[in-house]
């Protein structure tokens, strides 16, 4: 126990949650592996980019993940949190290419090696902001196993990953078309691009046939592309071009004659049914190109400029070349008309950049035998298949591998894993090994490195010592047990993770992943940087403590869903740390010197200490079942409503009595359900809240050096007590009526007033005399009368709850005509819910199909409200005779 007596009169998140995190981190309290007896639970961290600071998405990704580590780790699991961070190939280049162009200079001034060295400069300084806010969120990571993609280990299995695919023939190096960002000059992936609908235009060109008999018109958002048009397509079937079809035409500007062949790709429908085909900037055109055996002519260079086979329009701005070519063609008399259209067009996710299809050879992975050997193990549902939560995002997963392309994985970047391919300077012969080949002198090797994602879905394992068939973490911890992550990257990463791990450790990298939207600002609108909207989760934390976030965040939605963030939520939950905190230093200041051991529950109890342990049990049901299910909003309401309504504004206000009373056994066992209560509450908060539950949690009585690893409360049957629920149910039922009606009738609630209270049998009468002190301590009655057939006294207020009638004669206070208006009003509320229950029980489907237990609830509500019902009609009669 603390040495000092009591908390603070003001919690301080800034003070306690430094120091704890420290004291944690210093103790080794995140360390995994130190008990080989326990079973272990594993979760590793999404790894962050290294080119900037966390955003709130991963404070919300963080929270449930930690949430989850220190629930497994109570529950006495070897929890392992494993931190590490990505190299965000394109992103961090970018930054730093932007730092260097500050400096004047650029990485070709530097060379490759000098590049890589302020690169890795980058790195370490942004490593360290990203750890230092992994502090501030409270993660418990155990730091001793941090990794990042670019790690030797991480390397080595990047490089096995890609050679043992390629000798299997499924990495192979082509010519094809793929999405080019002409702004940072390398290759993305499909799902790297942007899709976003802008204004754009159709333009209707006049090809004219060679034989002099016409023209014929195609349709093109994209003009500048014709110089690099090698044919016209139709559809085969088009009667509109049957005589065409085998002819060539001119190709406007250029001079060249190109052919016109029929393809089914052709869409009749579209512009006039005729397309021109470019088979090196149009993925389509490139397949079309394939089968009809076309010329390939690149017209743009890397950067988005055209080139040499563009003729007098080199060196042109493709945009520029646009407005030019046009003009052009409107001077040729070729352009027929113009139309504004809305289309979809590919940006850059990373540079915003308009995204180029490019003929460009580049490495690819063969999609096909992967995906479908993923897809088939997921639909047998069985042991290997990853359970999706939401299981609706399980049919998301399906549609993107069941229509895969094979996947482009070479950048043109200097940031990253280099493509472990040589090519010999002679002979041109191609060399991919785990090493460098022998005379390495004779070999260039390959000079791009491989997209991000490639090293991420390897992520699960290899930061686990695969490809070391002999690591222990290996075999211990993996598969992991849950990925935490947003449903926007499915496709990115959690596909690529599930495929490449079955390919390579023959397991699902994962139980279960636990999938969730997106954090948008207070009106809904996705934050970005263009609306200014952006919240920094540290600024969120200086202003209320990591614990205030941590909750908001934790509770804010149900899986799969996105949530607002919102200031005022945040500040709810700040208050509903400091209401713990009060209520925790009220219960600190009145335990005295009591020690672990003074702690009973074995005394005799009041029925508000038997309530209490009873609604304590209940909570711990729901809140561990909740938070298995991974239903943190749930499980957040759950403990909300028990700390804020039953603990502090029910049980300590009543525990009081005992408190300030005479009798010492009624005081001792009191504050021994206090201090039980408040413990095993800290516990179940701990995940949500680790740093005030921490702090309060060393000033109780206890075992153990820190919350962070006491054992987590499981629920005792022996504490659940109908009796003692249903007796409060009724004290609190007729306590709130005496309240509600003074606050309506504007009586003081220090004001004494006459309460006369009718119980419904013997058996309430009993009761209410039991706990007559409770009834005398909050409801401050002058007179406090308990029978049997009390009749009802002449101008007063009747209110009819569960178990009873109470009459409170405020004479002068009473309007009769307000007052019989009421009971109409609230008889007519005991018909419609008769209406409703009698309705439900006599509908054959809900009593064929309900549950038994669910049927009796619904029966005992018809005879609550009959005798609701009953008595508002008896107190009408008597009040309108």
């Amino acid at each position: 126990m603390s040495e000092k007596p009591e908390l603070k009169a003001k919690y301080d998140p800034n003070q306690t949650e430094s120091k704890w995190y420290q004291i944690w981190k210093d103790k080794g309290y995140f360390k995994a592996g130190e008990d080989p007896s326990k079973t272990p639970y594993t979760i590793v961290i999404p790894p962050p980019n290294v080119t900037g600071k966390l955003h709130l998405g991963h404070a919300w990704d963080t929270t449930m993940q930690d949430l989850l580590i220190r629930f497994k780790r109570m529950q006495g699991y070897d929890a392992l949190y494993l931190p590490g961070m990505d190299h965000a190939g394109i992103a961090t280049q970018a930054k730093v290419d932007a730092k260097l162009r500050e400096q004047g200079t650029n990485r070709y001034e530097l060379g490759r090696e000098k590049f890589l060295e302020v690169s890795w400069e980058w790195k370490e300084e942004y490593a360290e902001f990203i750890r230092n806010q992994w502090a501030k969120m409270g993660l418990s990571l155990d730091y001793s196993r941090e990794r990042f993609t670019l790690d030797e280990g991480l390397s080595k299995a990047v490089r096995e990953v890609f050679v043992r695919l390629y000798e299997k023939g499924l990495i192979y190096r082509g010519e094809y078309i793929i999405n080019w960002d002409p702004a940072t000059k390398t290759a993305l992936s499909d799902i790297e691009v942007i899709y976003k609908e802008v204004q754009g235009h159709l333009y209707h060109l006049r090809y004219p046939l060679a034989d002099g008999s016409g023209f014929i018109e195609v349709a093109t958002t994209r003009p500048e592309t014709m110089l690099g048009d090698t044919a016209i397509a139709v559809h085969p079937d088009d009667e509109r071009y049957k005589e065409v079809v085998g002819k060539t035409a001119i190709l406007p500007i250029v001079g060249r004659e190109i052919p016109i062949v029929a393809d089914d790709y052709v869409d009749r429908e579209f512009g006039s049914g005729a397309v021109k085909i470019t088979p090196a900037h149009d993925p389509n055109d490139f397949e079309l190109g394939n089968r009809h055996n076309l010329e390939r002519i690149l017209v743009l260079d890397e950067s988005g400029t055209m080139n040499e086979n563009a003729g007098s329009y080199q060196g042109l701005d493709r945009f520029e070349c646009r407005k030019k070519i046009v003009k052009d063609l409107e001077e040729a008399g070729v352009l027929v008309k113009i139309e504004d259209i809305m289309h979809s067009v590919g940006h850059s996710e990373r540079s915003d950049a308009v995204v180029e299809p490019y003929l460009s050879t580049q490495w690819f992975v063969k999609m096909a035998p992967l995906a479908e050997r993923s897809v088939n193990i997921q639909k047998q549902h069985g042991e290997e298949a990853v359970h999706f939560v939401p299981e609706r995002f399980e049919n998301t997963y399906f549609n993107w591998m069941e229509n895969i392309r094979d996947w482009c994985i070479s950048r043109q970047l200097w940031w990253g894993h280099r493509i472990p391919a040589w090519y010999h300077k002679e002979t041109g012969e191609v060399y991919v090994g785990m090493e460098e080949p022998a005379n390495p002198e004779e070999w260039n090797q390959d000079e791009d490195v491989l997209d991000t994602w490639f090293s991420s879905a390897l992520w699960p394992f290899s930061t686990l010592g695969w490809p070391d068939e002999e690591s222990a973490d290996l075999n211990r911890y993996f598969p992991t047990d849950v990925l935490v992550t947003g449903y926007d990257i499915i496709f990115f990463w959690v596909a690529r993770m599930i495929f490449q791990s079955i390919e390579f450790t023959d397991r699902k990298p994962f139980k279960d992943v636990l999938l969730h939207g997106l954090i948008r600002d207070a009106e809904g609108r996705k934050m970005s940087k263009s609306l200014g909207n952006g919240i920094d989760p540290m600024d969120v934390i200086d202003k209320y403590g990591a614990d205030a976030l941590r909750y908001t965040i934790a509770t804010g939605t149900t899986p799969g869903q996105d949530q607002r963030f919102q200031w005022e939520k945040v500040e709810a939950s700040w208050n509903f740390a400091n209401k713990i905190w009060n209520a925790s230093r009220f219960l600190i200041m009145n335990l005295g010197d009591m020690t672990y051991d003074e702690i009973s529950l074995e005394g005799e109890k009041s029925v508000a200490d038997r309530w209490i342990l009873s609604r304590l049990n209940t909570t711990i049901e729901a809140v561990t079942q909740q938070i298995e299910k991974y239903d943190f909003g749930e499980a957040g309401r759950k403990l909300y409503s028990f700390i804020w309504d039953d603990f502090c504004d029910w049980y300590i206000e009543m525990a009081k009595i005992a408190l300030y009373g005479e009798n010492v056994a009624a005081k001792q066992t009191t504050k021994s359900v206090l201090v039980h209560v408040l413990d095993q509450t800290l516990r179940l908060l701990h995940p949500f809240m680790p740093f005030v539950t921490e702090e309060i949690w060393q000033y109780l009585p206890h075992q153990g050096e820190t919350i962070l690893k006491a054992e987590w409360p499981t629920s005792h049957s022996e504490l659940a007590d109908e009796e003692a629920d249903k007796t409060m149910q009724l004290l609190q039922n007729i306590i709130k009526a005496v309240r509600n009606t003074r606050a309506e009738k504007n009586v003081a609630p220090s004001k004494k007033i006459d309460i006369q209270i009718k119980p419904a049998s013997a058996v309430e009468l009993a009761l209410l005399e039991e706990n007559r002190m409770y009834l005398e301590r909050f409801c401050n009655p002058e007179t406090l009368t308990l029978a049997e057939g009390l009749p009802a006294p002449e101008q007063s207020i009747s209110i009819v709850v569960t178990g009873a009638e109470l009459y409170l004669p405020l004479a002068g206070l009473i309007n009769f005509e307000e007052e019989i208006a009421r009971l109409k009003q609230e008889l007519k509320k005991w018909e419609s819910e008769v209406e409703r229950v009698q309705k439900k029980l006599s509908n054959q489907g809900f009593m064929a199909k309900a549950p038994e237990a669910v049927v009796q609830a619904e029966r005992e509500k018809e005879t609550d409200y009959l005798a609701k019902r009953d008595k508002v009609q008896e107190r009408l009669n008597e009040l309108q005779n």
